[in-house]
């Protein structure tokens, strides 16, 4: 049996011969927005002639509970209240890396630092907003889903083509590498590449072409249902998964494989599985977590 693009998430057979995932909230999740602050403290502090951390454990608490209602947090929750001023950013955010980041250290900003003559000084050429930034698109501040490697070699030992598609800000391919996870991928797609962000219909449609496979031989994966389900618009099959903490959601992946069936592709559409990126978690809209980072 196959899906048709009406029927978002049933069951598909061996016609599938690409699969699409999203990265934020589908293949791995960002860190807490404590171990966030955590990490961007120590790294503030580790340069050379900065003064010691003088926030207590409880101060930090508070500080990164702060933060995460503002959605300053990319991959993380979305802001409890947008500010007027940035909602227009926000619409288009994921389309430029300058947007990305002018958005998010926004966001931030909407909190104030303690201590802010240490950490957010007048003219000086670092704050903690920045570090803040830069600590969202470390590896070590993404943490894979514990089946995504085990199903994107699944995938390729079947055949099946597989690439990201992400809405996002910047380069989110050393991330993969880090962990081990682009091993299997013939292509990488970000929406700040292309200024275009999903659900646009031309952003699935290159995808598709640098994962080489038809439209309707796609599955898109993904956590937002607007998003990434907006594959269906050009013939896409899609399946859904939440983004839910990791270690809650343990398989939620796997049911990719089922969905894909026991049969690899035959012909054009080979396997490319060894290959690593060549080319692209936030939602569109104000959604819950996923990729903006998206």
């Amino acid at each position: 049996m196959t899906t048709t693009p009406s029927t978002p998430g049933g069951p598909v057979g061996g016609g599938i011969a690409g699969v699409l995932f999203d990265f934020s909230g589908t293949l791995l999740r960002i860190e807490s927005a404590e171990s966030w602050l955590r990490a961007s403290l120590a790294a503030f502090h580790a340069a050379p002639g900065t003064a010691p951390c003088p926030l207590t454990g409880a101060d930090i608490a508070r500080l990164a509970a702060a933060l995460a209602r503002a959605g300053a947090l990319p991959g993380g929750s979305a802001p409890a209240v947008l500010p007027d001023r940035l909602a227009a950013l926000w619409r288009i955010r994921d389309r430029d890396a300058r947007h990305h980041r002018a958005l998010y250290t926004g966001l931030a900003r909407q909190v104030p630092l303690p201590h802010a003559e240490l950490y957010d000084p007048p003219g000086a050429a670092r704050s903690l907003y920045d570090v803040l930034y830069a600590r969202h698109m470390a590896p070590e501040a993404w943490v894979p889903y514990p089946d995504a490697a085990e199903v994107l070699a699944a995938l390729a030992r079947r055949g099946i083509r597989t690439g990201v598609l992400s809405n996002i800000g910047w380069d989110l391919r050393p991330v993969l590498r880090a962990h081990g996870l682009d091993r299997h991928l013939s292509a990488c797609v970000l929406s700040y590449e292309h200024g275009l962000q999903k659900p646009d219909p031309r952003l699935f449609t290159l995808a598709c072409r640098e994962v080489g496979v038809a439209a309707p031989r796609v599955l898109m994966v993904g956590d937002d249902r607007t998003a990434d389900g907006g594959a269906t618009a050009i013939g896409c099959a899609y399946f859904p998964v939440d983004p839910l903490p990791v270690h809650l959601r343990p398989d939620g992946l796997r049911p990719v494989l089922e969905r894909v069936g026991a049969e690899g592709p035959t012909g054009p559409a080979g396997p490319r599985g060894a290959e690593h990126p060549t080319g692209a978690e936030g939602p569109t809209g104000a959604a819950g977590p996923g990729e903006s980072v998206r």
